[in-house]
């Protein structure tokens, strides 16, 4: 048997020393990794590399960029880590116009603000001018029109605010293909009810029907239609219920044909 090799605590001293000595620097570039990368941090947000360089606005129709970006309270001085975007979205969504609004980040400088605005779905008429309505009874009086244009129903006699508002409301729930069937709404109260509608539609026939749960009620026209004979001329009853009521025989005025329809 070979003689067991044995070192001495001397020889043993300097090894120590040395990986003590290489452990301690390693934990010295660690601990001033960290704090050198603190530093940068700093040093990034309070410099101009952190702010705001682009701001891209998607979605305005109704509204110029420039006014959004204002109305946000984004700016070239905003830190990008310092963007509030509940605020944002709160502060934009009280314009009457704007249905609903996300923003996003995207680093390194750019803020992107989307934009959903509520649809125009018809017009109103007012001094012989034609304003646009939308899907939340909000008038665009910025945008109104000499001639009917006739691409939305013209909504007439909607005295009331409230009906006028529920009514666009239920006209925004509609299918396009049967909001695009309706040239005009006639507001039609009676001692019965307040919430009474007359409708002529581009095919030709009228509607009689109710603001209450109006867009859930015509999701039945195109079937009830498709079902009368062509040139057949009435009014079409949608309520808790559907059935057709010929016009009678005779030539009737347009004013005549609304009040027999309202009685």
């Amino acid at each position: 048997m070979s003689k067991e090799k044995i070192v001495s605590i001397e020889d043993r001293i300097p090894k120590l020393k040395q990986a003590r000595k290489k452990k301690a620097n390693r934990r010295l570039v660690f601990y001033l990794s960290i704090f050198f990368f603190l530093i940068s941090i700093i040093v990034y947000l309070q410099s101009p590399l952190s702010h705001v360089k682009s701001i891209v606005v998607t979605g305005n129709s109704y509204y110029e960029d420039q006014e959004v970006i204002k109305q946000s309270g984004i700016g070239r001085e905003t830190n990008m880590w310092t963007i509030d975007k509940e605020v944002i979205v709160q502060v934009l969504e009280e314009n009457p116009l704007i249905d609903s609004v996300t923003i996003e980040t995207k680093f390194p400088r750019t803020v992107e603000i989307h934009l959903i605005e509520h649809e125009r779905i018809g017009y109103i008429k007012k001094d012989n001018v034609y304003y646009p309505i939308l899907g939340n009874g909000e008038l665009l009086s910025g945008s109104k029109k000499d001639i009917y244009p006739g691409d939305a129903p013209l909504l007439l006699n909607f005295s009331e605010k409230d009906r006028l508002i529920e009514m666009s409301e239920e006209l925004s729930k509609l299918p396009t293909n049967i909001l695009n069937l309706i040239s005009e709404i006639h507001w039609a109260p009676s001692d019965r009810s307040k919430n009474e509608i007359i409708l002529y539609m581009a095919d030709g026939f009228m509607v009689k029907s109710s603001i209450r749960d109006f867009s859930e009620k015509m999701t039945v026209y195109p079937s009830i239609a498709a079902q009368l004979e062509s040139g057949s001329e009435g009014i079409i009853h949608i309520g808790v219920g559907a059935f057709f009521e010929p016009f009678k025989q005779q030539e009737m005025s347009e004013e005549e044909i609304i009040t027999n329809a309202v009685e």
